[in-house]
């Protein structure tokens, strides 16, 4: 039997190809940038739950209005027309995600990715009801009493419920919020609702209450093409070998160092590390980084695929280190080029190539809202005669002038043909708008007799109740080539 075949032979008796994967405990921690992640959570979370019922003249201050194909930000709509916006907000944020990548790392992954704040709601929620870390892997290997039944069904009734107010809510950015809690007290919901309330919320469910770093390790593209933005001078979280190793365990009391008073302190004490007269290093491989990972990796090993920057582990390390009487940053953001000695240059050509890229598409993007016309005009020509000779030699042009209102307030505009050509307009010359509204005014152009020949091209002015110019368009007259 060959070699290979009896490796998969002992493979498949230790347990198969494919093992299970591990249930993975966080521990809570307290400190600088768990505070920082807690803000952001309160933060990010308040937005999502709260916008909708923000209203701004009585508009929802954020509406995706779908049907009538409208967007309503902060007191603005943006139209179909103004999808380059869109384009361009798409661009900002990749531009973000590269600059903030380049500079720190994958600070996006620990303090503002969806996963991240979702799954800190719901790791909340199973740590106050099944209890800390020792607890919860005590209650998973215990059997199936009343105590285990009651705390797993109240983790599971509470998921439940908040999963399906975040479905409801983020509906409530696509339908009025208030009509929909109208439609939900009173049972008369529609069936997209319906269907989109569930299926967001069992998206959150699944992945903030069950697959959680899964999503982070398996699901997710960002961690696959990080590495293509980092460099030797991109602040990641790493541990410091030289003064760490060789790790090992001792009493508190055991060759104590001198506590850093500052922040400059710190850096010069881990960068100098000092020599113990037991040998061992500063990590007493108490495993605090590994038990608050909320992906269960150990930032010992080094940079990892896995590691969302949340700075956990730095947390845990420094609360250590106080413990022990030892400086502070045995786990810190650094550079590799720091770690080895070396300059770290934080502002260096690609940050700031990244940095003047996004300023100016940012600029551009407010540039273009703030430039935003409050009516569009587009002017149809009559597709079915292109003109119409009358009896008494005058010639007629058809056209259809689509205006739409783009504003929050009713508009009254007026049309007027722009043209050095002898042409006179027939019909209703201006039209009150409601906000939103959409109108086609008919026009008619006239040329008398044969002062007009061929095919000339005209604008089309739309001017508001004070004669302020608002919109123009473009389209031609037509006339006989002779007579």
């Amino acid at each position: 039997m060959s070699t290979d075949r009896r490796l998969d032979i002992k493979v498949v008796e230790a347990g198969g190809l494919y093992a299970k994967e591990a249930k993975v405990y966080p521990r809570e921690i307290g400190g600088r940038f768990q505070r920082l992640r807690i803000a952001s959570v309160f933060w990010l979370l308040g937005m999502f739950y709260a916008f909708p019922w923000i209203s701004i003249g009585g508009q929802q201050i954020v509406l995706f209005d779908l049907p009538a194909r409208r967007f309503h930000i902060f007191g603005l709509t943006f139209w179909p027309q103004d999808f380059y916006l869109l384009t361009m907000l798409l661009v900002i944020a990749a531009l973000t995600l590269f600059f903030f990548t380049a500079l720190a790392g994958r600070l996006w992954c620990g303090y503002a990715c969806p996963q991240t704040v979702w799954t800190e709601v719901f790791l909340w929620v199973e740590q106050r009801i099944e209890g800390n870390r020792n607890a919860r892997m005590k209650l998973d290997k215990g059997p199936w009493n009343r105590e285990k039944i009651l705390r797993k069904s109240a983790k599971q009734l509470v998921w439940i419920g908040f999963a399906l107010w975040t479905g409801f809510t983020f509906v409530g950015f696509f339908t009025p919020i208030r009509e929909l809690a109208g439609e939900v007290a009173t049972w008369t919901l529609g069936g997209w609702e319906s269907f989109w309330i569930v299926f967001y919320g069992f998206a959150t469910y699944g992945n903030a209450g069950f697959l959680r770093e899964q999503v982070c390790k398996y699901m997710c593209p960002y961690a696959r093409f990080q590495s293509a933005m980092f460099d030797k001078d991109t602040l990641v979280i790493s541990y410091d070998v030289a003064r760490g190793e060789p790790r090992g365990h001792r009493k508190r009391t055991a060759n104590p160092g001198a506590p850093a008073q500052n922040l400059m302190a710190t850096v010069a004490a881990a960068a100098a590390p000092a020599v113990r007269t037991d040998g061992l290093g500063d990590c007493i491989d108490c495993l605090a980084c590994v038990q608050v990972c909320p992906t269960g990796i150990d930032i010992r090993d080094g940079l990892q695929i896995e590691c969302i920057a949340c700075a956990a582990c730095i947390d845990a390390c420094d609360a250590v280190m106080d413990k022990m009487q030892y400086p502070r940053g045995l786990i810190r953001y650094t550079t590799e080029h720091g770690l080895s000695g070396k300059p770290q240059r934080i502002v260096r050509p690609r940050t700031l190539i990244y940095a003047a890229i996004l300023a100016s598409f940012i600029a551009a993007f407010f540039w273009a809202v703030s430039a935003r016309v409050p009516v569009l005009v587009e002017v149809l020509h009559d597709r079915n005669t292109l003109f119409r000779t009358l009896a008494q030699g005058d010639i007629e042009n058809s056209y259809s002038v689509k205006l739409v209102n783009k504003s929050d307030v009713p508009l009254t505009l007026a049309v007027r043909a722009q043209t050095d050509l002898p042409l006179r307009m027939l019909g209703k010359a201006s039209v009150m708008l409601a906000p939103g509204e959409v109108y086609s005014l008919p026009m008619t152009l006239r040329a008398q007799g044969d002062s007009v020949r061929g095919r000339h091209p005209i604008e089309i002015a739309v001017f508001d109740d004070a004669d302020n110019e608002v919109a123009r368009a473009r389209s031609h007259f037509f006339a006989p080539e002779t007579p």
